[in-house]
């Protein structure tokens, strides 16, 4: 059965992670344990993580993620990147699009930020409809190696079934989406946000 909606549509609201309320700030970490039981709450300050939820107007989270920002120097070029990471529904109103509906908010606010050249994280290969869906293309033969370069976590390691995806804002897009397509993007975020 699933769970009801609060009064009104829900809304798209964002915070910075150590803006985040209290109450909302408990509903996210609920959401996500329910996700990945066991998994620490919250992600690394050095990669500015910026909340994005949909919530009713009685403050139910519906669905919430979180944008990281990082440079990444890649073919001669340092990009600014964003990457999605814990995109996660309430259980209940999962199969509402409320998911779809806030991933494609975090793609808007990425592609209106002038500090974002691209949008690049790594997904379970079978939601990749569901992020093209919002406007995210998948990168064939792209892998992600994150963690540090001492102790790397990448993409494709043993038991991992992964696509990355990516938005690209820059001013040429079709090259910069050559020069991401089919190699080791070195993302490195540290040890909290090993991939996100």
């Amino acid at each position: 059965m699933s769970e009801p909606m609060g009064p009104g549509s829900p809304r798209v609201i964002g915070y910075a992670e150590a803006d985040l309320p209290a109450g909302l700030a408990r509903q996210v970490a609920e959401l996500e344990d329910a996700a990945w039981p066991g998994a620490e709450p919250g992600h690394d300050p050095a990669l500015a993580p910026r909340a994005l939820l949909l919530s009713a107007a009685d403050g139910t989270v519906a669905a919430s993620l979180t944008l990281l920002f990082k440079e990444i120097r890649l073919a001669g070029r340092t990009y600014r990147a964003a990457g999605l990471s814990a995109v996660v529904t309430r259980t209940g109103l999962r199969g509402r699009g409320l998911g779809g509906r806030l991933v494609a908010a975090a793609r808007a606010e990425l592609a209106a930020d002038p500090a974002v050249d691209l949008a690049l994280f790594s997904c379970d290969r079978s939601l990749t409809a569901f992020y093209e869906a919002a406007g995210f293309a998948p990168l064939p033969g792209t892998v992600l190696v994150g963690g540090t370069p001492e102790d790397p976590l990448a993409t494709d390691d043993p038991g991992f079934d992964k696509v990355v995806h990516a938005a690209f804002f820059t001013d040429d897009p079709g090259r910069d989406r050559a020069a991401f397509t089919g190699v080791r993007v070195p993302l490195h975020p540290g040890n909290i946000d090993r991939l996100w």
